[in-house]
């Protein structure tokens, strides 16, 4: 299972192995605060498309296209995700306020996609 979980949250056990895909550090949380098994800058949107973006869901479905022809681009920087979202489960930590319009959401749409055209 790949949850999703603001950065701001408590962690639980229940979280499995978690991972930052921000590309920028959560603001106001200290990097020995925040437990995760790693923070995958390389996999959260670019800086162009971030701030195209905005966060307007107006842009989402569009926002979704770019975002996912960048991952198709990348694909050896998600590895490390799918390999531990295929062991156990995962939680994708993000920022946004917007909690149905952000990359964590995206990717983890992305992701079960992969996964599941695998088997």
């Amino acid at each position: 299972m790949i949850r999703l979980k603001r950065a701001y949250e408590s962690a639980v056990s229940d979280d499995g192995a978690r991972f930052l895909v921000e590309r920028l550090w959560p603001r106001g949380i200290k990097k020995e605060a925040l437990p995760l098994r790693a923070w995958m800058k390389e996999v959260a949107p670019s800086e162009s498309l971030r701030r195209w973006f905005g966060h307007d869901p107006q842009k989402w479905k569009e926002f979704r296209r770019r975002y996912f022809a960048e991952l198709d681009a990348n694909a050896a920087a998600l590895e490390p995700l799918l390999e531990a979202a295929r062991q156990g489960d995962i939680t994708l930590v993000y920022s946004a306020h917007d909690t149905e319009h952000n990359n964590a959401v995206a990717l983890r749409d992305y992701l079960e996609a992969k996964i599941s055209k695998r088997g």
